[in-house]
């Protein structure tokens, strides 16, 4: 069995009393006060998470020559420098070998940000496909802290200066916090206004503490980031998207620039050609039931798939899903069973995001 790795927080994690468990080949904090406790703090006032586990890559180089402007679905090269974009990697059948955020930090440089579980075959597959330039792994040396909710700018703001404040939404900002060179960008998975803030590793334990010292802040877990992103309809790598999902059956196309050659575009274009046999859908459960991963989706008696993601939704007191269906029953309005074991639960396919009333663009 495989040894957890642990981020640079894991002490501060304990002290509080977190309940840690295994996400992506790390040690997290799942919660601390409460999974409904912590969830509200992000809708209402500001929440702290750890996100050091995640992966960061550096490239240094031109972007044409060198291949990146062919490695993922969207363009490098068009993203202005100052911003951010988010996009695939594909494998050559057009399943996303993962989701991730480019950040355009100079003409020739970019910042390539990773899911946690992906990161050494992330880091493998974008080297493959490179043919010059610079490119380094520099997730160990990098911490990450993101701070999201409604109050979460007034609280930078007072901290680090009034620059933070006028970031506007997937953008960001090269500055220094805590005497060291740090980036801050008003990007999120809550669908709150926040930030994320990437500074060297050995900087993190004296910024979580600092901002933790401000009684508008409190430590939140992995529980209510699942909680918060699915009531605003992202989808969780290795849960709703993986290696055998299409972004086209996840319903991210929007993500995708067929305008411009990388791999996977012609199994995608041949998919969108032939037709989609499943298609990604969000329902909601017409009761306080939470459908959990793995449960069976049924229509008109036969089982048409499972949940891939699903939670209690406090913002919206019912139950909240994800799970792929039949393009035709994945129809808006289509009712549904879902079905585990004895537990049975009637649901409706809806529009997403589940939940629009959030701050992420205040």
């Amino acid at each position: 069995m495989e040894e957890l790795k642990n981020t640079p927080l894991v002490d501060e994690h304990i002290r509080l009393k977190a309940l840690m468990a295994p996400f992506g080949g790390w040690n997290m904090p799942i919660q601390y006060e409460g999974i409904l406790a912590e969830h509200r703090w992000c809708r209402e006032q500001a929440a702290l998470f750890d996100i050091c586990h995640m992966g960061e890559f550096l490239f240094r180089g031109d972007i044409v020559a060198a291949g990146l402007e062919e490695v993922f679905t969207f363009s490098v090269l068009s993203i202005p420098v100052g911003r951010s974009r988010y996009g695939f990697l594909l494998n050559d059948n057009g399943g996303i070998i993962d989701d991730l955020i480019v950040f355009r930090l100079a003409e020739d440089e970019a910042m390539v940000v990773v899911n946690a579980a992906t990161i050494d075959n992330d880091f493998a597959v974008i080297s493959s496909r490179l043919k010059g330039g610079e490119f380094r792994n520099v997730s160990a040396a990098t911490g990450k802290l993101d701070l999201q909710g409604p109050l979460s700018r007034e609280v930078l703001v007072e901290k680090f200066g009034a620059a933070i404040g006028d970031i506007p939404y997937f953008k960001f900002i090269r500055t220094t916090i805590l005497g060291v060179a740090a980036t801050v960008s008003r990007t999120g998975y809550t669908g709150e206004l926040g930030y994320e803030i990437f500074l060297p590793a050995d900087k993190v334990r004296e910024l979580w503490e600092l901002l933790l010292a401000d009684q508008r802040v409190k430590p939140a877990g992995l529980g209510a980031r699942d909680v918060l992103r699915l009531e605003v309809g992202y989808s969780l790598y290795g849960s709703d998207i993986d290696e055998a999902t299409t972004p086209l059956e996840a319903g991210l196309e929007s993500f995708v620039n067929f305008d411009k050659e990388f791999v996977g575009k012609k199994a995608l274009l041949k998919q969108k050609q032939e037709g989609l046999t499943r298609l990604k859908a969000a329902f909601r459960v017409g009761s306080r039931r939470s459908p959990r991963h793995h449960y069976e989706i049924c229509f008109e008696g036969e089982t048409v798939g499972t949940v891939t993601s699903g939670v209690f939704s406090p913002m919206l007191g019912c139950g909240i899903g994800l799970g792929y269906l039949r393009p035709e029953v994945a129809a808006i309005g289509a009712p549904l069973t879902i079905r585990h074991d004895k537990v049975s639960m009637e649901a409706t396919v809806v529009e997403l995001p589940f939940y629009n009333g959030g701050s992420l663009r205040s």
